[in-house]
């Protein structure tokens, strides 16, 4: 195998569900404050493998372990728990993974933060604060009119369209609505540090959502980049 092709090669277990726990800052080896967002990953208890064979593609269907039962759970997701012995769960996610790589993975096992490493880009998925009805100054960051005596033109979009030709408001017009709330990627995050024994992992940046919401911490592949200014253990 090339080595081109070695770099592609998926990985064991490309990810863990977490929970964001909140944001500080850590000191670089060179004292460079550097701002983190700290981050609960895992444990995963792997549910099921999906294959070509059985699935059509190659998948670890992973839930969240969280140690107390939910409160409500539909029979069809009480069965596939029962059916591979394993206390139900409510966070569950699909991670892809290598088949070959990854024959010792078994239903059942559990992996937690330690399939990360320091220096190794992640990619976090969350959903973002939600901020409700907002107009186009906090919505797309308008300038607004004039704060003046007399001025009757603040915070309004200003105009949408002509009255004549085309007598209509053009698709994709920014206008007032709900802001926030969405599915979002941050990609290429750096591994600044790993907590195994509190299972907290280190990430330099800001990740989508609020404290306490639940995220997907996945292998990033776009790239290591050169990873300078080394937070210290």
């Amino acid at each position: 195998m090339n080595d081109a092709a070695a770099e592609k090669k998926i990985p064991v277990i490309e990810g863990l569900i977490g929970k964001k726990i909140g944001m500080t800052q850590v000191f670089s080896d060179d004292g460079r404050v550097v701002p983190v967002t700290v981050l609960e990953a895992g444990p995963c208890v792997v549910m099921q493998k999906k294959t070509v064979s059985s699935d059509g593609y190659e998948a670890l269907k992973m839930a969240l372990v969280q140690g107390t039962l939910p409160k409500r759970v539909s029979k069809s997701v009480a069965g596939e728990f029962k059916q591979r012995k394993i206390a139900p769960e409510r966070r569950i996610r699909e991670f892809r993974f290598d088949q070959k790589e990854g024959e010792a993975v078994k239903v059942g096992s559990e992996f937690g933060v330690n399939v990360f490493k320091i220096d190794e880009r992640v990619d976090v998925i969350g959903v973002s604060k939600g901020l409700g009805f907002q107009g186009v100054v906090k919505r797309y960051k308008f300038r607004g009119g004039d704060a003046s005596h007399g001025s009757m033109f603040h915070r309004r979009p200003g105009s949408i369209g002509s009255s004549a030709a085309p007598s209509r408001v053009w698709k994709g017009m920014r206008s007032p609505g709900r802001m926030g709330g969405k599915r979002n990627t941050v990609r290429n995050l750096r591994v600044v540090r790993i907590d195994e024994s509190r299972r907290l992992l280190i990430v330099k940046g800001a990740v989508p959502g609020a404290m306490g919401s639940y995220v997907v911490i996945r292998k990033s592949h776009f790239g290591s980049g050169s990873a300078k200014g080394k937070a210290g253990a």
